[in-house]
């Protein structure tokens, strides 16, 4: 059964007449006609008696046309709110992040674009970067946070700033009154936090590894998250070596900075096939409030 068999079954219901029928509906007479055979041999019953003089119901046609029009009903409403969805999706812009400081990094971005379109609805997802990946690829999203090292490989990357790295620790940890931390002060450290790999970018696992070589386990606390890590370090059970997004450091936590670690090219990644209006403009706001934020955008941390 489709549309256009009920359609032309209510024309006809309604005009109790073929050659009316296939006019108001923009057809030939043998086509409607065709339609409604169709339509009586898949219901197994007749809707119409027909004779060479007159065409009515019959009690089966009675009934059906009940039916028949709700269904064209139910058809028209879906259309028409599938339409009102496919608007509604055009200003929502789907945004991957692999941990809550990545999320904190693009809160100001996202008070300004609400700011600026109160009927623009971001939709968040905070997920493994190889799960972000696939969401990427497929559609879900259309924008993911990225370092320029592990930026998807079929992705287009814009970088909105350059990060430094810090060492992370409670406001009462042996390094919290330094101005700079070495990577040799970080070695020398009486316990250390780390993360899984796939939670951050390549060049902060390398030098993770470094960090804990030779390292007795008891001294090496392994996180599953970054969130993980940064309460470790908060609570005071271990530092840590994270970069130091702009706009996304955590109130309570020192950050001091690792210069000899060098910067990390931090923006975000998107298909090249995207473009609409919300991810240009994301894009526009994130590389302007970004620019020149540098380690933290928020001085040294408290």
């Amino acid at each position: 059964m489709n549309t256009t068999q009920l359609e032309c079954f209510l024309a006809v219901a309604n005009n109790l007449n073929f050659s009316r029928a296939a006019e108001q509906l923009r057809l030939t007479q043998p086509a409607v006609s065709h339609q409604i055979t169709s339509l009586e041999d898949e219901l197994g019953v007749r809707l119409f008696w027909r004779s060479s003089k007159s065409v009515r119901l019959t009690q089966a046609g009675y009934m059906f046309v009940q039916y028949a029009s709700e269904i064209m009903r139910l058809s028209g409403v879906s259309k028409s709110r599938l339409k009102e969805i496919g608007r509604e999706e055009e200003k929502r812009l789907g945004i991957g992040c692999r941990n809550t400081l990545e999320l904190r990094s693009i809160g100001g971005v996202l008070r300004a674009m609400r700011a600026e379109d109160p009927s623009f609805l971001p939709s968040l997802r905070m997920i493994p970067s190889d799960a972000l990946e696939n969401l990427l690829t497929e559609g879900s999203i259309q924008v993911m946070s990225a370092f320029g090292d592990n930026t998807p490989k079929k992705a287009s990357y814009r970088e909105v700033a350059r990060c430094g790295l810090a060492c992370i620790c409670a406001g009462d940890h042996p390094l919290a009154g330094e101005e700079a931390v070495s990577l040799d002060m970080l070695r020398r450290a009486e316990r250390v936090a780390v993360c899984r790999p796939t939670n951050l970018p390549q060049a902060v696992t390398d030098l993770q590894a470094l960090l804990i070589s030779g390292r007795d386990s008891s001294q090496i606390v392994f996180c599953d998250s970054v969130e993980i890590l940064c309460t470790m370090a908060d609570t005071g059970f271990a530092c840590a070596l994270l970069p130091d997004l702009p706009h996304a450091r955590l109130p309570g936590l020192r950050y001091i900075p690792v210069p000899e670690a060098g910067t990390l090219s931090y923006g975000a990644a998107y298909l090249s096939t995207e473009n609409s209006p919300p991810l240009r403009r994301f894009l526009t706001l994130l590389e302007g409030m970004m620019d020149g934020a540098g380690g933290g955008g928020e001085g040294r941390g408290v």
